[in-house]
């Protein structure tokens, strides 16, 4: 019997995406489980599996397909033999269950699944016009993620050589990787004395362009916007010593050496945060029109940006893990992240967030919360200042931290209450032994 393949809810939000990419094609056969095609959402790029097995018979949405409303069929499954429908199937799917949406709130403990799609008779989307070219070719644009660009770069492969599998024909880390392997990616050629690249030759000066907004940066704007326009925030700002951290990590990371475990300043913040939230439960917290809601566990959530936008993957039960866990999770994260390959559960919730940007050299700034949060934390570049210490000039790694906190949940007083306590973890790092 024919089986409607439907557009998933991937996240409590959603009520529509791009169906970015497919991984079958009509005619293939699938089993449970095997992943069929990529979805992107208003937060991320996500893989979806079949929930049944047969053939592939017909698929209703093309790859690259923007806007299609969540149980909308995008495929239709049927047994070996069986004659292909000219529509979607008739009836729903019932061996595929709903979706689990978390709770209203991000308490740090609600996970959300990535669940199979929804039953429903919703009408097919229109398929949209044959997918875009791939990546441009011969002095054009050529579009490709920063880390295949990267990885390109340190291979000396010509991504001019090299076809794209994601959306759109854009070059992802499997492309380069698959073309590094296979030597078919000619080494970039070196380029004359005062000449610009193919990519900077396309975009003549004075042009101008309209770069469509993805979800994600979508959802960002509204949020951000939303947050200045509805949260109360104050700024509170606060210079830290960091040349005992700077030490500590030093040390650490030669003790880690042989195990691979490399520990970065953002890490040590992350670990100090998060004993420093463990000791202001207030600040943990969040705000509702009818309660102030306090996290029963610290869930810290770091900004990465991607190139699809700002994305905040989650350290959960930060302050009960060592910091050399903590790096280990976020160099997982963060590269996930990048990909476009985070699980719900890792980066919905959360209840503090910390936005670092020491290593563009930002001396100090001032970052937007993250609703419903009630504070996030930018942390600037360490950088060398002279002081005043018992009447004398010295020199100290001086890094400027700025609080931005949720004035309805987080007064000026417990705000600078956490900020002195955060002083004692990031300046006596020993003390995030204890």
């Amino acid at each position: 019997m024919a089986i409607n393949i439907l557009m998933p809810a991937l996240s409590p939000t959603m009520t529509e995406g791009k169906l970015a990419k497919w991984h079958v094609k009509e005619g293939d056969k699938v089993s449970s489980g095997q992943v069929i095609c990529e979805i992107e959402t208003d937060k991320a790029t996500m893989e979806v599996e079949a929930v049944d097995e047969g053939i592939v018979g017909r698929i209703l949405v093309a790859e690259g397909t923007e806007a299609v409303k969540v149980n909308a069929p995008i495929a239709i499954l049927v047994e070996e033999g069986e004659a292909v429908p000219a529509g979607p199937a008739p009836q729903a799917t019932p061996a595929q269950p709903p979706a689990a949406a978390p709770p209203p709130t991000p308490p740090a403990s609600a996970q959300a699944p990535v669940a199979a799609p929804v039953p429903s008779a919703a009408p097919a989307a229109k398929p949209a016009p044959p997918k875009a070219a791939p990546a441009a070719r011969d002095g054009q644009r050529i579009f490709a993620s920063p880390l295949a660009k990267r990885i390109a770069a340190e291979a000396g492969l010509d991504l001019a050589r090299i076809d794209g599998s994601g959306p759109h024909g854009r070059i992802v880390k499997a492309d380069v990787e698959a073309a590094r392997k296979g030597g078919t990616a000619r080494a970039a050629p070196p380029a004359a004395p005062g000449e610009r690249p193919a990519a900077a030759a396309a975009f003549p000066a004075g042009e101008t362009r309209k770069i469509p907004h993805t979800s994600v940066r979508k959802v960002i704007a509204r949020r951000m916007l939303e947050s200045k326009q509805q949260v109360p925030h104050i700024y509170l700002t606060v210079d830290y010593e960091i040349d005992a951290l700077l030490a500590a990590r030093q040390a650490i990371n030669a003790v880690g050496e042989k195990s691979k475990i490399k520990v970065s300043v953002n890490d040590m913040v992350i670990k100090a945060c998060a004993q420093a939230l463990r000791d202001h439960p207030d600040v943990n917290a969040s705000w509702t029109e009818t309660d102030m809601i306090q996290y029963g566990t610290v869930d810290v959530s770091v900004a990465v940006a991607t190139d699809r936008g700002l994305i905040t993957p989650i350290v959960r039960n930060a302050d009960l893990k060592g910091i050399g866990r903590i790096a280990s999770e976020m160099k997982d994260l963060a590269a996930r992240a990048r990909e476009g390959k985070l699980k719900l559960e890792e980066f919905q919730g959360g209840g503090f967030t910390i936005s670092n940007m020491g290593m563009y050299g930002i001396k100090d700034f001032a970052a937007v919360i993250n609703p419903p949060q009630a504070a996030i934390l930018a942390v600037g570049a360490g950088e060398q200042r002279v002081v005043v210490r018992d009447g004398q000039m010295v020199i100290r790694t001086i890094m400027s931290c700025t609080l931005s906190a949720d004035h309805r949940v987080v007064d000026g007083a417990v705000g600078a209450q956490f900020l002195q306590t955060l002083r004692g973890y990031i300046e006596q790092p020993a003390a995030m032994l204890l």
